[in-house]
């Protein structure tokens, strides 16, 4: 550890040692603290394989240390290294659609926003055919195939975002077949690239709908070119990623395809793939590409009585890093709020928990790597956990909480789908507040955090992220709460000016806090395994481990 990175520790335990005015305000600064601290240019942006990586990991380090807990991670470390795929495009020496009508020049980052997971000097597609699968649905279960058996092999799969019946009418066969607005995972974008892949796909694009993903072109092109993977995954994709809205109506206007019209017949089960006549996608971009090692952090409080279970509280650190200056002169994007808040978060409740009697189970703190590169350091610790998943009662996850004070509610993610809904209930009723489920169901946002590899695997998770929906704050009401949501959303998601501001009121973000704090104790300190509610699709994986 540095000189650096040791004396903010020393400085955390002598901070969290001072005699407070009331809890509240000293976790209020303490939390503030550590958002400015890890927001600082001195981590560079925190993406991973970077310095601003090392910094990071050193920093957490020395806070887990100085509040006392164990190393978690495999062998008595502090880290579990997570071996990732790093490339970055460049400028492209060839992009255009074939078309009868001539070529149709692609603008990268205007008409389309392209990236890749190969390790390939080169990102290349030569004149590949371009298939229409609607929403790339296979869901056997809902009796649902939008491939109809069509061979994607060395082709362009297109797509639509989100559900068969995200847009679908009252009255029409699909409505609700896919739980209307609220997103399942064969609406998020990174099942249709993985079933792309499967099928033997070349490229995979996604036509753009800011209403149906959730975010405007500004969040989608945010990455700059750049894309992580799992180094134990390999894709047929040269390329993956998204065309805008107007060129999606122009690419299919130049095939003498209605995509308006498309869209419409998408939404039937009837639908068969349709293929772009006369067009075909040539690409070749060059790619930088390394192999590079993050790492998770893990820390570990022990438990007594029921030591082999764990409870599992988490948040990633990682942010995006370095890119074109913003309009104030900003480089870094370091995630102020997503996820430098959580982590603080994090840091505060296992502070809190020192302060009490050793808890019957176990309890894991984790500080996951590479979340906004598509959930890879969750993924890949639910692929090689530390410890056994069967025995891992819970997962709560924070990631994103609202800064616009005190709510009379809390937002609930998932509802249905497990019973830590219900001990999120029966937290909030305490507080003396009542449980919404979430408002933009739409954006899918218990497939998009940390917690989602371990519901994929059976693990009852809870999401605790306030973009699900305006909350119901104490002044302003939840027409406040939206315009939270809106500001946020709209002008600093994945942006420089997700920073830390003076404007910030944490008092609601405490309630959360707390929140998870209770719930994670409570569970810690019983012999309660949480289930998943029937009809989840997450029930079989658990079976009856914990009962």
């Amino acid at each position: 550890m540095t000189i650096r990175m040791f004396s903010l520790a020393l400085a955390a335990v002598l901070s969290m040692a001072a005699p407070a005015a009331t809890p509240d305000t000293q976790s209020a600064q303490r939390i503030t603290q550590t958002v400015r601290e890890l927001t600082d240019d001195f981590y560079q942006g925190r993406a991973p394989g970077t310095l601003g990586e090392e910094r990071t990991v050193g920093y957490l380090i020395g806070r887990f240390q100085a509040l006392g807990l164990e190393p978690g991670g495999p062998g008595g470390k502090w880290v579990q290294a997570v071996p990732l795929l790093h490339t970055r495009l460049g400028k492209p020496e060839r992009l255009q659609f074939y078309t009868s009508n001539g070529p149709m020049p692609l603008a990268l980052g205007t008409d389309a926003y392209l990236s890749t997971l190969q390790d390939a000097d080169v990102a290349t597609v030569g004149a590949a055919p371009l298939v229409f699968v609607g929403y790339g649905v296979k869901a056997a279960e809902r009796g649902w195939d939008d491939f109809k058996g069509a061979d994607l092999k060395g082709k362009v799969a297109v797509f639509l975002i989100n559900d068969p019946d995200f847009s679908a009418g009252p009255k029409e066969p699909v409505a609700g077949k896919f739980g209307g607005k609220a997103m399942t995972y064969y609406g998020r974008w990174t099942y249709k690239f993985e079933e792309a892949a499967r099928r033997g796909a070349v490229a995979a694009l996604i036509v753009h709908d800011a209403e149906g993903v959730g975010y405007g072109w500004n969040v989608v092109t945010s990455p700059g070119g750049e894309n992580y993977g799992l180094v134990s995954r390999q894709t047929s994709l040269a390329l993956q990623g998204w065309l805008s809205h107007d060129m999606g109506d122009k690419l299919f206007a130049a095939a003498g395809l209605d995509l308006g019209k498309l869209r419409v017949a998408a939404r039937s089960a009837r639908f068969k793939p349709v293929t772009l006549s006369g067009i075909a996608l040539s690409a070749a971009i060059p790619s930088t590409h390394e192999v590079i090692t993050s790492h998770n952090v893990l820390a570990r409080l022990p438990g007594t009585s029921r030591a082999d279970e764990v409870v599992m509280l988490g948040a990633h650190w990682d942010a995006y890093g370095a890119g074109k200056a913003d309009a104030a002169g900003r480089i870094y994007r370091a995630g102020a709020n997503d996820d430098a808040l959580g982590v603080a978060a994090l840091l505060e409740i296992a502070r809190g928990y020192m302060d009490r009697p050793a808890p019957q189970r176990a309890i894991v703190f984790a500080a996951w790597t590479a979340e906004e590169r598509g959930l890879l350091g969750s993924e890949h610790y639910a692929e090689n956990p530390v410890y056994p998943l069967e025995k891992t009662v819970a997962n709560l996850t924070i990631d994103v909480l609202q800064t616009a004070g005190r709510a009379k509610d809390v937002v609930l993610i998932g509802k249905g789908q497990s019973s830590m809904e219900d001990e999120l209930a029966a937290a909030a009723r305490a507080q003396g507040r009542t449980v919404t489920p979430e408002t933009l169901p739409e954006r899918g946002l218990f497939f998009r955090a940390d917690h989602f590899p371990f519901a994929k695997r059976g693990v009852p998770v809870l999401l605790m992220m306030s973009l699900a929906g305006a909350s119901d704050l104490e002044v302003g009401g939840r027409a406040a709460g939206q315009a939270w949501i809106d500001d946020y959303t709209g002008r600093c998601y994945h942006q420089a000016c997700d920073a830390w501001d003076t404007s910030w009121n944490l008092d609601g973000a405490l309630q959360d806090i707390a929140l998870v704090q209770g719930i994670g104790w409570d569970l810690a300190n019983s012999a309660r395994w949480p289930l998943w509610k029937p009809g989840s699709e997450f029930a079989a994986a658990r079976g009856q481990v914990g009962r």
